[in-house]
């Protein structure tokens, strides 16, 4: 199971590298500073879904490449609503290096690239203000495992990921912004 997994955080990291000219800087702002991404644009008056926010957002396309890899890009366009807690390259990067992956072994295994992803995202919308109530408890994914919140403070965990920025806003759902790569449990 460990292997699979290495090959499929390697293959994320494969995709994002193709996918890295889906970037916009006004969104990037928007979520280094954890403001919905229709607020950094003056040319969006509404968000799009949540893959087209991520698109657009340019710190995702390691996520986007995975999701378009294991053909969950339609479902995420999807009515929804969704949170989606979305780790950024840097997270996939940190990742494909802590487990020795290439970007090739990561997209080798579909199956386990699928339910890497849906681990990251809860069904239904979750802003931060009900996620900060959330603390102590289980949440469950669309994967069928449950993730674990914790609150301290103003710092608020997933598993082991931080969340670095909230309420990223998309037309079916919300995006959270997480320091770390999720796996699911085997």
């Amino acid at each position: 199971m460990k292997t699979r997994l290495v090959r499929v955080l390697a293959a994320l990291f494969a995709l994002a590298l193709i996918a890295s000219a889906c970037g916009d800087d006004d969104a990037d702002a928007a979520v280094a500073t954890g403001a919905p991404a229709e607020a950094a644009s003056d040319a969006a008056a509404e968000p799009g879904t949540v893959v087209d926010v991520a698109v657009a957002n340019g710190s995702f396309t390691t996520l986007v490449a995975a999701l378009q890899s294991a053909d969950l890009v339609d479902t995420l366009s999807g009515e929804g609503p969704f949170t989606v807690l979305a780790p950024t390259d840097d997270a996939f990067a940190a990742a494909l290096t802590a487990l020795d992956l290439t970007a090739d072994e990561l997209l080798a295994d579909a199956e386990l690239l699928t339910a890497v992803l849906t681990y990251h995202v809860i069904p239904g919308e979750v802003p931060s203000s009900q996620v900060v109530t959330l603390d102590g408890q289980a949440v469950a994914t669309v994967n069928g495992a449950d993730v674990a919140i914790t609150v301290d403070g103003d710092t608020v965990m997933v598993n082991d990921a931080t969340v670095t920025a909230v309420d990223v806003a998309a037309s079916n759902g919300v995006i959270h912004v997480i320091d770390t790569v999720l796996l699911p449990p085997a």
